[in-house]
């Protein structure tokens, strides 16, 4: 096992171009293609199900017990919930975020007859208007509207222009990189990990590096409404690794920089020797790391489990500042993560015995007592 070279610009460059390909969960389509498109262009082959889930194959010297690797495509967003009768649209969420995350994003609306821009505003937006009313008035989705860029300021102008209830909303990123590491954008969570996935591919195919194990890359397209990598699986993978983000807070170990490798979250604790192993590379390859515990976190590993898959999950994550709302994470805990899964793909199974779903007890792994 060895590091290998990562390239940056890569990287940040597809990064940037999936942040500007609205993907909010149920309109993933397009950000799909884009992945496919990439997976083509580094020679990986893929397949995808009814609904859009990837699954790439980096082949080994054996194919089993096979890996995972998933992040997921989907993003937060928002949807019609109304027409109004002054000519703007009731809004609900898609996906877990606060409403007063909404507040003042630019978006834009996909109705069956193209898309509109608009922004999302409170009911009163102007204290000019309003005066301190507007301080006063309570932070909920029933409180938020969207003003739409058209001159439309009745119901039925709405309805000539071809809104209904159900049009999807996908919401500005506002991406900015900075010259000291540091990208703020909303939607990090979980574009960085789908980032950071192809990262760590292309360092590998780049690097002609023969893999102990087969491989598979998922990329799931529901993971912020609770489904994720329930369906792209398949029964032979006995370990599968998620990326996703750690969120840094006052009473959490995560960190912006680093690894921050997830040992328990709201569905209870990850794999115990699956997690140890990566803790052991991060050791071994003096990839800067911390643990940490997320008690309102829940990810692809836990969709994997709840649909049944008898499987070793683990969750490593980038570190990110205010997580589904204007988020920031720094390049160097993307770098650190993909150095962890170059040297994981290298890595022999932790247990041959895992090949079989089903056994003796003949191989069977034991913890510390």
């Amino acid at each position: 096992m060895k590091l290998l070279p990562i390239d940056e610009t890569y990287v940040i460059n597809f990064l940037v171009r999936l942040l500007r390909t609205p993907s909010p969960a149920g309109y993933t389509d397009r950000a799909v293609h884009l992945v496919c498109d990439e997976l083509e262009a580094l020679g990986i082959d893929y397949e995808l199900t009814r609904r859009g889930a990837i699954r790439a194959e980096l082949p080994g010297h054996q194919k089993s017990p096979d890996r995972a690797l998933v992040a997921h495509v989907d993003t937060l967003g928002a949807m019609v919930k109304g027409l109004k009768p002054n000519g703007r649209l009731r809004v609900l969420p898609i996906g877990h975020w606060n409403a007063r995350f909404a507040e003042g994003a630019r978006c834009t609306i996909y109705t069956d007859r193209g898309t509109y821009r608009g922004s999302i505003l409170p009911l009163k937006a102007s204290g000019h208007a309003y005066g301190d009313e507007i301080d006063k008035q309570p932070s909920n989705w029933d409180n938020l509207e969207v003003r739409v860029d058209e001159s439309c300021f009745k119901e039925e102008e709405l309805l000539r222009l071809g809104f209904h209830v159900g049009d999807f909303i996908s919401i500005d990123t506002n991406t900015e990189l900075s010259e000291n590491g540091f990208i703020n954008s909303r939607h990090l969570d979980d574009k960085a990990g789908v980032a950071i996935m192809m990262g760590a591919a292309k360092a590998v195919c780049d690097a002609k590096i023969a893999l102990p194990v087969d491989c598979y890359l998922l990329f799931t397209i529901s993971e912020e409404v609770g489904s994720g990598a329930s369906a792209v699986l398949h029964q032979d993978v006995a370990e599968m690794v998620t990326i996703d983000n750690g969120v840094t807070a006052p009473g959490q170990n995560s960190s912006e920089f680093g690894v921050t490798l997830a040992m328990a979250d709201m569905t209870g604790p990850f794999d115990y020797h699956l997690t140890r192993r990566l803790i052991q590379l991060c050791q071994e390859f003096s990839i800067p790391h911390q643990r940490d515990v997320f008690r309102y976190y829940r990810s692809d590993s836990a969709a994997a489990i709840e649909a049944g898959n008898d499987l070793r999950t683990s969750l490593i994550c980038f570190g990110i500042d205010a997580s589904h709302g204007y988020e920031r994470i720094h390049w160097s805990s993307l770098e650190a993560l993909i150095q962890l899964l170059i040297v994981y793909l290298q890595s022999p199974p932790i247990y041959e015995r895992d090949r079989q779903s089903i056994g003796p007890r003949a191989g069977f792994p034991t913890v510390p007592g």
